[in-house]
Formats: structure tokens, sequence, C-alpha cells
């Protein structure tokens, strides 16, 4: 209500009368014109607010620095509205400002939404909320729960969010705040409906619909109508869903919104679909993607929906180019895209296209393509990275074809089998790979193996002995993932095969290792059960052209020294002498990462296995993020790492490393804050405080490395958040894209005693002149054979990920 806010401080009869008054209307007006897009307004009260501010620092100076924050975010200038946040906040602090200090916050927090750092504003919302809880003011902590619930969403804890947004529900219901509770019944519906539970989407829907006409609110009640007409019309209840359009459709004309109008319109497409009166589908479709007023998400909808009708009506070559429009859309569109427009249900559903059009491609027996088509999704993000994807479709038109791929040369140069998993709604599949061949399998759906993954993951991590009681989902895993191509296992010339995983989906947090494997599938006389990870040596990559990429260029070099020696010739380390940068041990930040009582030892461990020249360490307050990257870690042939972490699942670049905090973390602010404030100032010091202890994915990939090895002995969530094996693979992404041959990270938290003794085996092996895959499995199954560590939770965190 900002027009509203100018007019009541205009209308004031004297003016103030004090310099705080002064000073405090004109950062009311600051904010006021910045949200009208006023800026020259704006900067005027603002600067006017900073001269009587730099000539005495009064109480209510805080407010300027929040309010040029605010200005920023309307300019969109994110990392100057993170330095006049920050400097509020640490001005709140120093005056002891409650009230500031939770909005400062939950500005901080936005802005890191705003910038994609998810896992920052999972801490900065969070702090919002606690102190505005113990402040009592409840309207600061309604939207620092909704921000934290989108921060989780981001982060692939959909179930978290979703609690939160209904936390955040209630509270708005307490406070009467009907606007605020509306939007959050949206957000959960979008949640429910991203979880395929169409029930519970359509009630918050219909709740929603029924408070936003109480309100008579019409942008409400127009994303509550087509977020109904579209579950409505995906659960098959076409009436309600022909309804729900139409009225969505009459709000949208009536305040000559084409755009809006597209969304429903495109529900009535799919409607007529349904009803097999494929002309009338087929014209809304057409509408939908050549009107001018699309977006992004509008067109590769409508495209899919037309590929998906066409292949209905048999016509094969249609429905194949109608796909291959769909995918160059949304990968055209896919890095221009923000992360928060994922939320809008008719935008969340691109990853259906690839879905369907493998599916599409297997039946009709072009599972080459299939193949392709599967492993360009998975490597899109990776190995465009690391330039391994040269062709890039262009939107409106068909991928003339996608980069060369031979599956079979790929297993061929890695001297192993492949495995490559695709979790379909309709239908999974395994591409099973050697050298001769490229066998496709087809599997469960998506849902039943995914179900039974978190039940298995759930087994692993209790006290219970999955072994000696023949866990049901070890054992089924194993028949259903690794079974079917058996045989080709079996070709192996020897025992300990070597095999490559590239999962999907939640396989990404199974170790495959711990998949429960009965004699009887080997050897009918007997059903004795053991685990996979003794009859072979496994590791994962990301995709097939990733893992090519990491072995054509040695296979040039091999030797009969073994692959150990051939990366150590390629690596630019003085007389390629193996070389030790360790960094762990650090000084908590907080209470959410408490020090590791045997980080220590662990590192003495590893350092013993280098020469004291040849090894440089940072413990204690030297390990720090800064430490690390201005070490020139490009020198080391190995990189340990012995502290917690953080994984984000659906932003890789937002796992991070937790270290010590920098030194400069906590000097005094400004007396007059006013004199520093300039556009290209560096971070304050709250801001880096807030995050300063985190290394982040971001950051490992901008510093090249030549590295062997790049060990990850971190403990992850420490009991605070889920911890998904998909989120793993940033800090292992970022790691291999910055130039690491292979990587070594946990599964889950880690058990200290356990991890140093793993450790210093691994260790011991790669002296002898292991391959980092083989001295793993080796020190893995020392732990295995000993009594005190047998149950997989001990051996079976640790992976290995095979890169560049």
């Amino acid at each position: 209500m900002s027009q509203d806010t100018l007019t009541l401080l205009n209308s004031q009869s004297t003016p103030p009368n004090t310099k705080d008054s002064v000073i405090e209307t004109l950062a009311l007006e600051g904010v006021a014109f910045a949200h009208l897009h006023r800026f020259s307004d704006s900067q005027t009260a603002l600067a006017q607010a900073e001269y009587l501010c730099s000539q005495e620092t009064a109480t209510v100076c805080g407010n300027v620095l929040r309010a040029k924050g605010v200005l920023a975010i309307e300019q969109h200038n994110l990392s100057e509205a993170e330095q006049f946040f920050s400097r509020s906040l640490a001005f709140a602090n120093h005056r002891d400002d409650r009230f500031l200090e939770a909005t400062a916050l939950l500005n901080l927090g936005a802005t890191s939404l705003k910038e994609e750092h998810f896992d920052t504003a999972v801490d900065r919302s969070g702090e919002a909320f606690q102190v505005s809880v113990r402040l009592g003011a409840g309207d600061i902590a309604l939207v620092a729960l909704e921000n934290l619930g989108w921060a989780y969403y981001n982060l692939g804890e959909s179930e978290k969010s979703l609690d939160l947004f209904l936390e955040a529900e209630n509270n708005a219901v307490k406070l009467g705040d009907i606007v605020d509770q509306v939007s959050l019944l949206t957000d959960s519906g979008y949640i429910y409906a991203g979880l395929h539970d169409s029930v519970e989407a359509k009630q918050a829907y219909l709740k929603a619909l029924h408070l936003a006409q109480q309100i008579n609110t019409p942008e409400h009640m127009f994303n509550a109508l087509r977020a109904l007409a579209l579950v409505s019309a995906e659960s098959d209840d076409l009436d309600a869903a022909s309804n729900y359009s139409d009225q969505a459709i009459a709000i949208a004309r009536s305040d000559n919104n084409r755009l809006d109008e597209l969304y429903p319109l495109l529900v009535k497409g799919m409607i007529a679909a349904r009803q097999h009166n494929d002309s009338e589908a087929e014209r809304i479709f057409c509408e939908v993607d050549t009107d001018s007023n699309a977006n992004a998400a509008l067109h590769w909808r409508s495209e899919h929906a037309l590929a998906q009708l066409y292949e209905d009506e048999g016509h094969s070559d249609a429905a194949e180019r109608e796909y291959r429009i769909a995918l160059a859309t949304f990968e055209s569109a896919r890095s221009s895209l923000q992360r928060n427009d994922s939320k809008l249900p008719f935008s969340n559903n691109a990853s259906r296209i690839y879905d369907d059009y493998i599916h599409f491609l297997v039946a009709h027996g072009k599972t080459e393509d299939a193949l392709r088509w599967a492993d360009y999704s998975r490597a899109r993000t990776l190995a465009e990275g690391l330039g391994l994807l040269s062709n890039k479709p262009t939107s409106g038109q068909p991928s003339a074809s996608l980069p060369p791929l031979n599956p079979q040369q790929i297993a061929r140069q890695a001297n192993g089998t492949v495995l490559f998993y695709w979790l379909g709604e309709k239908q999974s599949y395994l591409w099973a790979i050697t050298a001769q061949k490229a066998s496709l399998f087809s599997l469960p759906t998506r849902s039943e193996i995914e179900a039974a993954v978190k039940r298995y993951s759930r087994s692993l991590g209790g006290p219970r002995d999955v072994l000696a009681s023949a866990d049901p989902d070890g054992i089924w895993l194993y028949r259903n993932l690794v079974a079917p191509a058996q045989t080709l296992l079996k070709s192996s010339p020897h025992k300990d095969a070597r095999i490559f995983i590239i999962p999907d989906g939640n396989l990404n947090n199974l170790n495959f290792e711990t998949l429960l494997v009965t004699d009887a599938d080997t050897n009918p006389a007997t059903a004795k059960l053991h685990y996979w990870i003794e009859d072979v040596t496994l590791s994962n990559a990301s995709s097939l052209r990733v893992l090519g990429a990491s072995h054509n260029s040695m296979e040039r070099r091999a030797s009969s020294s073994g692959q150990y020696e051939i990366i150590q010739r390629n690596l630019k380390t003085p007389r390629n002498r193996p070389t030790l940068l360790l960094v762990g041990n650090s000084v908590s930040p907080n209470s959410k990462y408490p020090e590791l009582p045997k980080a220590a030892k662990q590192m003495e461990s590893v350092a013993r296995h280098f020469p004291g020249d040849a090894a440089q360490i940072f413990a204690r307050e030297q390990a720090t993020p800064a430490a690390y990257l201005d070490s020139r870690p490009e020198r080391f042939s190995y990189i340990h790492f012995v502290a917690h972490g953080t994984a984000s699942r659906l932003s890789p670049l937002d796992s991070a490393i937790v270290l010590s905090k920098t030194a400069a973390s906590n000097p005094e602010p400004p007396s007059t804050p006013f004199k520093a404030v300039t556009s290209n100032a560096p971070p304050a010091a709250i801001s880096a405080e807030a995050d300063s202890f985190k290394l982040y994915a971001r950051d490992i990939v901008g510093h090249p490395l030549h590295a062997n090895l790049v060990t990850i002995s971190a403990c992850y969530g420490a009991g605070e958040r889920a911890y998904s094996g998909e989120g793993l693979v940033g800090l292992s992404w970022a790691f291999l894209f910055a130039g690491a041959h292979n990587v070594v990270a946990a599964l889950w938290e880690a058990s200290d005693a356990s991890t140093e003794q793993l450790m210093d085996k691994f260790y011991d092996e790669l002296d002898r002149g292991a391959s980092p895959d083989a001295a793993l499995r080796t020190a893995k199954l020392s732990l295995l054979r000993a009594s005190n560590f047998r149950n997989p939770f001990y051996w079976a965190p640790f992976q290995l990920y095979a890169g560049s």
C-alpha cells in the first residue's frame, strides 16, 4: 500500500520536529517510492536520511540501511541489497534492536532466495523466525516460515517444505491474515500436487478459492482456479476441470490478461484430448503454442501435449517431432528460468517430457536413441559445464542430432560394465553396457523402486543387521535392479569385476554395494546371503559422457603399471611426487555443527601417509574456506577434508563443506555506517559471519584442480536436515568439474571411529599403488570382516565418483 503510505505521510499537519522522526519519515518514503519504482524519488529521500545519519548516528538509522536494501532489491541489484541488509543487521546487533534484527534477517533470507543460495536462505530465514517469535512479531514470523518453506522446497525437501507451509497457514489463521492464508494454501496445494497427492492438492486449492472469494481478490481467485483446473484434468475429473477453466478464463478476460487466459485454455485442450476430441485438442494446443503472449512453460507444455496427442493417434513421426520441439524449447529456456518459477503448477513438469519421450522411443524399438536422450538429460548441467556437449537445441526447432555417444567404447575404456538407470512414471529401464553390447531391461515403476530404496535406507541406518535378518528390500532391490543383467555381469573374465553405476532419482541415495545377493542366483544348492561388494568393485558416475571423458585420455597412456600411475603422470605436481592438502578439525561455527571428537586423530592418520614437506595442513582456526581457496589447490595430487557438510539436491552448487569462521567475522560496525556505504563496497562483516565458514560448491568450481583424488570425509546434516544422495553429487560435481579425477564422499552421517579406520586402510592401499576404487573397496571389506564394524552403517557411507 505504498501510495497510501505516501498520502498519509504527506497529510501531517505539522512536520516532524525531531531528527529521529525526520529520518524515519524519509526512510518510509524511500521504501514506498522504491516499491512504486519511482527510483529517483527514493534515492533523493534516502540521500537526505543518509546525510542526517552521517552527522550523528541516530537509533533509527538502521531503518535507512534497510530501506536502501529494499531499493536495491527493487532495482534487481542483489549484491548491493545483501550489503545494506547485512549492515542493518550489524547495526541492530550493535544497538540491541531486536525488531530491526528480525527484519534484517528476513530480508537477507529473501535475498538469498532470489540469489538461489537456498542453504543460506534456510539459515537466515530460520534465524528470522526464531528472533521474531521471541519478539512476538507474528507477521514477520509468518513470512519467515513461508520463505523457509520455499528454501527447503528448492533444496528438494518437499515434505519439510509442506510442513512449514501448513504451520505458517495455521499461524495466519491465528493472526486473522486471510490474504497470506490464501497464498499459503495455494503453496501447499502446489507441494501436494508435486507429491502426486491430487486429493489433498484439490482440497487446499478449494479452501484457498473459498477464502479468496470471501475477500474478493481476483488475483488469488484466478491462481486457485487455474490450479484446480489443472489438478482436476490430471485426475480425470473433466467436468470440474472444465468448470474451473471457464471461471479462470472469465477472470483473465475481465482483466484483459491474455497470458493468464492461456493457462486455463491449455487445460481445455487437455480435457478435449482426454475426451478423444483430437481436432479440438490439437487446435487449442497450437493456439497456446503460437500465441505471442505465451511464456516458455506454456510453450513446452503445449508442445508436450501435442506430442502425446499424436502418439495416442498413432502418428509416430509427428509425435517424435513434437517431443523434440518441446525438449528444445525447455532446454533453450532452461538457463534463464528462475528456480522459484518452478513452484507454479504449469512450470514444474518439464522432466516429464524426457520421461515420456524415452518411453516413446523404447516402445518404438529405438533403444539406442532412448539411451542417448536419457544420458543427454542426465549430463545436461554437468557435461555442458565440462564442455562435453557441443550441440544445443534451438528454441522451437527439433534438435538435428545429439552429440555422438558410443556406450560400448565407454565401457571398454573404463574396463568395466556400466549399469545406467532411468526411473520413469510408467516404466523404468536399465541399460547394461559392456565392451561388446548394450542391453535394455525393463524395471518396475519409479514409485515402486523409490519406496523400496527409502525403506532399505532406513534399515541401513538403524540397529538391525540387514544381512542377518535377510532384509526383504535389500534382496528385492538386487533382484530388480541388478539381477536382470546378471548374464552380462557373469561374462566378466574375472571375479571382482569393475561396475560403474549411473543412478537416477533416489538411487543416488543407495549404495549398491549393500544390496543382498543370494547364492541361489549363482549356486542353486545354497541360499546363503552376502553383500554385493564381496563380488564387485563399484564406482558411481553422473553420465556416460562424463564417464567416457574420464577414461578416454587415460587409455592412450595405458601400460602395465596400472591406472594409478597413469593418472599420476597427468598431475602437475613437483617431480610427480604425491602431495596432500588436508583441511579440517575446524572450530565449531555454531550449535548446528558441533566439533568432531576424532577429527584430529583422523587428520594425523591421513597425514602420516605423506612426507612432511609434501603435505599442507589447515586445522582449527586456520581451516577456513579462504585457506582452501588461497592455497593454490591445483598444486596437490590429494585433497582431503575432515568436516561437516551440507547437501542440496535441486541446487547442487549450494552444497558446502563446513569449516571454521574467518578471522574477520566479527569486527565492530562503524560508528557512522553511512560513510562506508558504496555500491561496490565489500560485504559487511555480519554477512561474512552468516556463512563465511562454508566452502560452497559454487566457489570450488572456480579453482582448477589436477588432483587424482579428493576425499570429503564429512559428517552430513548434524541431525539438522534430511540428507539426499542426489545432494552429495553437488560437492562431488564441483570437484570433478574443477578437474579432480576421482571424489570420495559420504552418503550419510558417518561414524568417527569407523571412518578413521576406513580412511587409514584406504590410504594404506593407495600407498601400495591400488587405484582409488580398488583401495576403497579393500578398506570397506576390512571393516566388513571386522566383528565391530560389519554393519553397512559403518563402511557403506563412502562412495567413489569418477569424473574428468
